[in-house]
This record gives structure tokens, sequence and C-alpha cells, in this order.
């Protein structure tokens, strides 16, 4: 009887233990997202959640600080690690060690606390007396103070170095670098915006000045990417049911950011860890480097040069290669002047706007009349938007500078106002533009002969041959060409409809790579040679550069993009973009340091990293990804070349599938397929695909079962051999 009111003592016990503990779990994981006066916010390891889990608020030390006391209440990314920081309360006033509480104060202020001692004041807002304050943490990263239904302050008014969707860009608002990555008090930079002309300055000194704001809301010239001008400029005011003003945006920026950085770079993020853009680059793209009337072009020796018609300003000073005085006239104005075009990517300095202006001679005139005109642009790109000359502008510059050419894909056209001695003709201008037009006509009709004299030899030679094919795409490589041309552009479109994949610029991979040089080449694979590249923000890359020699294609590179753009999973490498220019067909993925599962199960000394464990592990990897493919994903995805060289291994051996290139989408409920092409690698494929095209769920689980067998063996299938004539791995395995 003891020992059975024992035992229900102790049952009754352990319930209430077991209870208690899912109760505290249960609370644990109810994150709340708001703040009361009555509950603060201690430095416990307490956090705020928004209700989405996008962005935590809580007290934090910057990583890599070298004072791990100094303590922070700031707001970060919930789900990405590291852990990157958006915004910070009390950058220049940390709270020293872990005595901090953040809340509300009785007289409604938001304020950070120490031992019941005030160490910042976040607000300075009229008193209030009454209990009706609330702080909440949303998913757009806003921190927003209610007084009951009316906003009193947000943190999007007052941001610190990151500039979040949905923030309003105005022109008394800055982003502040942080003193160093380690340190998030004020910084020497600051990201400004200032009539339409954004620029950073290196505390009061103009360090970069981005593209002047045009009529209509276009650029006179732009060097922003359209991503990062619809987040600054494209702005639509909505109102919550709070009726607080928020900025709606696609769903294609929630993951995008500006970060004003601490060595004077604005960068752009996309995906939370991609900088896919950033200013300034070089040394040209720093303001005014070479000073008024001076010139900035990368590719001379040196960058600087002075416009026609003008002579440094300071011979020692240039000599010297300090290029700041500028530049200065040989000799004064006159109105014989003739103009000179020029192609720059990048102009400033003071402008007066002519408006109408019927006809460009019009803006000639005005500026020949005027002793102080040195250039005029007329119509600057309004042309792109609207055709009637109605609406025709012309720019006249009294002054220039901050001048750069250089990249071809931006240009502005300059008239610039030289001496009559420097041009041959009067009508020199016009004459030069007759003389482009009949070059450009003869090489269009060479061009077009060439085309037809090919095409007819090639078509003479398939009807000799008796291989030609009036249906037949592949019988004819114009066509064929063209249809590939068509596949890209119709993926391109995909792209802008929602694709989820960034496109690069191919000048930021080449820089990324240091122009493919063979020190970055990681491998070689069926698709091509793999670099290795760093982003300017540090991030590193794999890049997959599409060989002309491959066995791979075209329909490979657009089946890769596609299918990934719509994948997810943690064994899954992760496609970061894709670029295409011309011939080069590029795919951008997340780094692996450890590479492929190959690499280190068959190098005697590398296999000595992967013991029993971390084998299991890469095996249920895989397995996981597997059934993601073939079962959980809302597409059924048959991989068709899973193989030891397409598991690559992360920093900590954790194996992700790679290489969808020939991976095929079976429709329906449909579980397999066939084709005429048996593509992929014999030893991993099964007999069924190999023999008669037939492929299925099952010639995956057939691949992984090789894979399997090779990572516990260490033992290449085709390259096994045994004394007793078994012929491969497989059949060793089969016997035992």
């Amino acid at each position: 009887m003891w020992l059975l009111r024992s035992n229900m003592r102790f049952h009754s016990t352990l319930s209430f233990f077991f209870i208690t503990m899912i109760l505290l779990v249960f609370l644990k994981c109810e994150a709340r997202d708001s703040i009361s006066v009555e509950n603060p916010l201690s430095d416990n390891g307490e956090t705020l959640v928004s209700a989405g889990n996008r962005f935590e608020l809580g007290f934090f030390t910057p990583e890599g600080s070298d004072k791990s006391h100094n303590r922070y209440v700031g707001i970060w990314y919930h789900v990405l690690i590291p852990r990157t920081i958006v915004w910070v309360a009390n950058r220049d006033k940390p709270v020293s060690g872990s005595c901090g509480v953040f809340g509300i104060a009785k007289d409604g202020n938001l304020k950070i606390w120490c031992n019941e001692k005030v160490i910042f004041s976040i607000t300075r807002l009229e008193t209030s007396t009454t209990f009706s304050r609330k702080l909440q943490l949303l998913d757009s990263g806003n921190l927003i103070l209610f007084d009951g239904n009316t906003t009193v302050w947000q943190s999007f008014d007052s941001p610190t170095d990151t500039f979040l969707p949905g923030m309003k860009m105005k022109d008394n608002m800055e982003l502040t670098s942080w003193m160093s990555p380690g340190d998030p008090r004020t910084g020497n930079y600051s990201f400004h915006r200032d009539q339409g002309v954004y620029s950073i300055q290196n505390r009061s000194t103009v360090y970069w000045k981005s593209g002047q704001l045009g009529p209509l809301g276009t650029f006179i010239y732009n060097e922003l990417p359209d991503s990062v001008a619809q987040i600054l400029l494209d702005q639509s005011d909505q109102l919550d049911e709070r009726n607080t003003k928020y900025i709606s945006f696609p769903n294609v920026y929630n993951n995008t950011r500006l970060v004003m950085n601490s060595s004077g770079k604005i960068q752009y993020y996309y995906n939370y860890s991609s900088v896919v853009w950033f200013e300034p680059r070089n040394f040209c793209s720093e303001y005014d480097v070479c000073g008024k009337f001076g010139i900035c072009n990368t590719t001379n020796k040196p960058m600087c040069q002075c416009l026609q018609g003008f002579k440094p300003a300071s011979l020692e000073d240039w000599k010297a290669g300090t290029y700041s005085n500028g530049c200065e006239r040989e000799t004064g104005h006159s109105k014989d002047d003739r103009f000179s075009d020029l192609k720059l990517m990048k102009i400033g300095g003071q402008v007066t706007l002519l408006d109408p202006a019927q006809e460009e001679a019009t803006c000639r005139k005005e500026c020949l009349n005027s002793l102080k005109c040195e250039a005029y642009i007329y119509n600057a790109n309004v042309s792109e938007i609207e055709t009637d000359n109605s609406n025709a502008k012309c720019y006249i510059w009294t002054d220039l500078e901050n001048l750069r050419i250089g990249n071809p894909d931006v240009r502005v056209n300059l008239s610039l106002r030289v001496p009559s001695s420097y041009i041959g003709q009067p009508n020199s201008k016009n004459s030069s533009r007759t003389t482009f037009a009949i070059v450009l006509t003869i090489s269009l009709v060479g061009v077009v002969l060439v085309f037809c004299s090919s095409y007819i030899l090639h078509r003479r030679r398939l009807m000799a041959d008796g291989s030609g094919n009036e249906g037949s795409i592949e019988g004819n490589p114009m066509l064929f060409s063209y249809e590939r041309q068509r596949q890209v552009n119709e993926m391109m479109h995909e792209t802008d409809k929602g694709i989820d994949v960034p496109f690069y610029n191919f000048n930021i991979i080449l820089s990324s790579t240091d122009n493919f040089s063979d020190a970055n080449k990681l491998g070689h694979g069926g698709f091509g040679p793999v670099y290795k590249g760093k982003f300017p923000g540090g991030r590193e890359i794999a890049v997959k550069r599409l060989s002309s020699c491959s066995g791979q294609g075209i329909d490979e590179f657009l089946n890769e993009v596609n299918l990934i753009a719509k994948l997810q999973h943690r064994n899954l490498v992760r496609l970061l973009g894709y670029c295409i220019k011309g011939i080069e067909k590029i795919l951008l993925y997340e780094y692996m340091p450890n590479r492929s599962l190959d690499a280190i199960i068959f190098d005697q000394n590398a296999c000595l990293l992967l013991d029993w464990k971390k084998r299991f592990n890469i095996i249920l990897g895989i397995a996981r990804e597997l059934l993601y493919l073939h079962q959980d994903s809302r597409l059924r995805i048959i991989h068709r070349d899973l193989k030891t060289s397409n598991i690559l291994l992360d920093e900590e051996m954790n194996s992700k599938i790679s290489d969808f290139g020939l991976a095929r989408i079976i429709e329906g409920k449909r579980i397999e397929a066939s084709t005429n092409k048996v593509v992929g690698t014999f030893g991993y494929m099964a007999p069924e695909y190999a023999l008669d095209g037939k492929f299925s769920i099952k010639s995956d689980v057939f691949s992984f079962g090789v894979v399997m067998l090779e990572t516990i063996s260490g033992k290449k299938n085709t390259a096994f051999y045994d004394p007793q004539e078994v012929m491969n791995l497989l059949g060793h395995a089969w016997r035992l």
C-alpha cells in the first residue's frame, strides 16, 4: 500500500513537471511583438519578434567588437545568420554590461535604463500621463510607437545605416555609416538626398553623387539600377488598420536593403546577403576627381584629362597626380564658336533649363548668345518617354564638373562649346552625322548579304547531302540560334514577371572572379569551368560558366534557372543569380568551401575528415532533398544526374544537391516519363533508363543507392576491382 502511494506521488510529480515544461516551452515560443508601459524589455535574452517572424528587436553586442561589455538595442533579421543589424537605437550611448532595460517610460517616451538610471532617451515627445502608448515591431522592420490609434514616432523616420523597403527617402533624411563593422557608433560617411540628387559625404565633403534628376522624374544620366531607383522614388502611401501611413512595394523588394557601410560605399543587397550594386566602385566614380572641365576615364593613363579646348589649371599639380584643380579654357568665348559632341556617362555643374525648345538649333543659338554657356544637352532622354517635341528640353550648362566616360551602356550626348579652329568645317557636326549614317547603312547591307549568302550555301550543302529538313530547327543552324535566343528572351521576360532570381551585370562577375583568373578556378564540370568569386561586400560565390564545347547547352542553362527559382530546401544549393551577355551564360551559386563529395571520399587523406557520423548525416541530407524533390515540393522533379560530384559540402559538411541542368518536371500524378536522348553519368544510371530511356523517381533512388555505397566505402562504383570477377561496387554489395 505504501509502495502504491509512493508510485502515485511519483507519477503525479512527474506529470506536473512535464506539464510545467510544456507550458514554459509554449510561452517561450509565443514571442511577443510589442511593449507597453507595464512590460519593458530586459537584457536577459528576451526579444520582440514581428508577427511574421521577419524582424527581431533586443539587446546585442556587434560581432567583431573589441568592447564586448557594450550593449545596444537594435533590430535585425530574425532568420538571417550571421546576425544582420538594420537599426540601432543607442549607437552612441551603449549600456555597459547586461543591466539594460528598454521600454516606455512613465512620461510616454522611449528610454533605456540601467539600474533605474536613464542611459539614453530615444524620443523626446510631449509628456503623456496616460498608459495608452504601445510600441510594436512590424514585419517591415519598422518600430512604431502608438498613442491609441495614432502614430507618434517610428524608427523609419530615424534610420541609422540601413534603408529598408517602405521607408521614405526625404531630403532631410540621411543614412550614416557605422564607425567600423564591429562598432555601431556614428561613422564618417553619410548618404543623402537633395532635390532628387543622391550623394555620399565624408563628414562635410562630397564623396560621390548620383545622376541629376531630370523632367518627368527621369534621370538626365542614371547610374542607379532600376531596383534601387524603385525603392527610392516609386513610393505609394497607404493606410493600415490604425490609419498609419506606410509604403507598399512589390514582393520582389521584400528581401532588399540599402546600406551605407563604414568604408564609404552605398550598397544594395538582394536576398538578404548578396551585394548586387555599390558606389563608388572605382577612382572615376568618386565625386569630381578631375576637377572642373576635367574628364575621367578608367581606361586612360592618367585617368584624368582636360576637355577639348581646355588645359590644366595647374600643370605642376597634374604632373604630381593631383587633378582636383581641374582645367581652364585656352581661349575665350566667341559667337563663332562651334560644338563638339561628347558621349558621357556622368555630368555635373551649373545647369539652366530652357523650356520649351522646339528645335536643337534654338538650343544651340541660346548657348552661343551667352558668354557663360559652356555646353548644352538637347532633349535629355525625354524622347524615351514622349515622342512629341512639344515637351523637348534644352539644358544650358554654365559650368562642368564631375565628368566621366567609360560605360558604353550609359551615355549622355553633350554638345561642348569649342573654338571654330578646333573643327575643320562649320557644319562638321552635321557632316559627321551624315558620314556615320552612310557607313552604318553600308555595314548593315554588307552584313545582310553575308548572312543570306551563308544561308544559301548551307542549304545547298544540306540538299546535296540529302539531309535537308524544312520543318526541323535542328537542321538549320540559323533558325536553331534564333530559337535559342528566343528562349533566352522568354526567360528574361519570365524573370520580369516574378522568377525570384536576380540578373547580374557581366562586369560585376568579371570583377568578382578577377577576369576568370585561373587562380580562382575551382574545377570543371559538364556545364563548363567553375570559379570562385567574391563580391565587394565580402560575400563568396561559385560562378559556373557555360562552355561553348560543353555537352550541356542553353537548354540546360534555362532549365536550371527556371527550376531552382521554384525550389527551396536547406539541402539544395542556392542559386544566387545568373547572367547572359552575348555568348556568355553564367550561373551564380552560394560558395561551398568543402567543394564536392567525390573530392573528399575518394581522396586518401581528405576522407579522414569524414567519420561515420558525418557520412551518415551526408547521406541523410541527400535523402531529405530527394524526398523534397519527389514528394514535398510543389513540382515533382526527377534529377537524372545524381552523383557524388553533384553533392556539395558546406563549411559544416552538410550535403547539398546541385546541377539541375538535366532535371525534369513530371506533370500531375505521373511518376515516370521517357526520353529518346539518354543523358547523365554511367555508373549512376538505373538500367531501365540507360537502356530504354525510361526515368522515374526510382531512377533517382537507384542513383542515391550508388552514392550511398560510395560514401560508405570510399570506392568508386565504376573503378571498383574485385579478384573474384565482380564487375563493380554494386555487384560486390549485392553478393555481400
